[in-house]
């Protein structure tokens, strides 16, 4: 099948299927005489495990590692394990810092009144946070 076709079948824009093969995570497929790429449905399989990784935010390094220990039939699934924990736990260090951020826009938005006073105490905080 075609770019668009494998594309259209593993949910992943043609623009990103490019991308992945020259990042490396899918193997350069075989062209036709005219230089189009031919894919199979073992590259779409492949463009699918990228797409899911990717909507669970793991990195490209992390899928490139995911995709080696999916590709190796001795793998352990230690390995597998590490690479989830640790994307776990910076998941939990990101969504820390979110909550953060939000608590902290929520108390400046809280001070504000909000009506036709030029006095507002979120750009005040923007401000003061700024030097």
């Amino acid at each position: 099948m075609n770019i668009g076709e494998a594309a259209a079948r593993s949910g992943v824009s043609a623009k990103m299927v490019r991308h992945y093969e020259s990042l490396g995570l899918l193997p350069q497929v075989a062209r036709t005489d005219a230089g189009y790429r031919q894919y199979g449905e073992r590259e779409v399989h492949t463009l699918r495990f990228i797409r899911r990784a990717r909507d669970l935010g793991f990195s490209m390094a992390e899928i490139a590692d995911l995709l080696a220990l999916w590709q190796k039939p001795d793998r352990a699934s230690g390995d597998v394990k590490r690479i989830a924990e640790a994307h776990i736990a910076d998941l939990d260090r990101r969504i820390a810092e979110m909550m953060a951020m939000k608590r902290t826009l929520a108390q400046l938005a809280s001070c504000c009144h909000g009506d036709g006073r030029p006095d507002c105490p979120i750009l005040d905080g923007l401000a003061d946070t700024a030097r």
